[in-house]
């Protein structure tokens, strides 16, 4: 029953007043989802998945995420917008395009790990990311580490990918990590996933996600927000 009532919210994004208008402040300013900044159309098809599964290599990185975002999308831009055009792209190839988004610090090493994950996704799974979710078997667990095996996906990655593919894969949600649940604690907002689905729509998850972790990077971020549920 409780699940039920919790699946009940999320539908109707019910939550207490000054809560809800701290979402509602929140997703307004900064409710963009990473793979949005990046291009990515996003759904349930192999190539927007790999996509989104390169962004999240480069955003767990030690760099910006505006730097990662745009080494993103000069990728795609150069062609390699799927793990065969990744892996039959030439190494300086990746990294020409890394350095054009100014992913410099970690080009060789990035460029490297891109090809070699290309290759591992197409011998593993043809290349179809949809393939090694119903390898995991509905396992979150499972998912996690399968994710893992990608050269240049750690922990970080994998939650990455997992907080934005919620939104194709609804069996995830809700996806709130603890980089996201950081960014809740800041802005004053329950540190738990289910009470923070409850305040929106099953649809604005992935957003809700994404702009929790800007306010737990960025506490002008949060402050902005603050102030501007309380003067709602």
């Amino acid at each position: 029953m409780a699940r039920r009532t919790s699946r009940t919210n999320r539908a109707n994004g019910s939550g207490s007043a000054p809560d809800s208008a701290t979402v509602r402040a929140l997703l307004d300013r900064h409710g963009r989802t990473y793979a949005e900044d990046a291009g990515i159309r996003l759904k349930d098809a192999p190539q927007p998945l790999y996509q989104l599964l390169v962004l999240a290599g480069l955003l767990s990185a030690r760099i910006r995420a505006t730097t990662a975002v745009a080494a993103a999308r000069a990728l795609f831009a150069a062609g390699m917008r799927t793990p065969r055009a990744m892996a039959e792209a030439s190494r300086q190839q990746r990294v020409d395009a890394l350095g054009e988004g100014g992913y410099r610090h970690y080009d060789e090493r990035t460029a490297a790990q891109l090809g070699e994950g290309a290759e591992l996704l197409l011998e593993s799974y043809g290349g179809d990311l949809r393939r090694l979710r119903a390898q995991a078997d509905g396992d979150p667990v499972a998912l996690r580490g399968l994710l893992r095996r990608t050269p240049g996906i750690g922990p970080a990655g994998v939650s990455i990918f997992l907080r934005e593919a919620q939104g194709v894969w609804s069996d995830l949600a809700p996806y709130l990590d603890g980089k996201a649940l950081d960014g809740a604690e800041r802005l004053g907002l329950p540190r738990d996933p289910e009470a923070l689905a409850g305040l929106v729509p099953e649809r604005e998850l992935p957003a809700l996600a994404a702009a929790l972790v800007r306010a737990a990077l960025d506490r002008e971020v949060a402050e902005e927000v603050r102030r501007a549920a309380q003067a709602a």
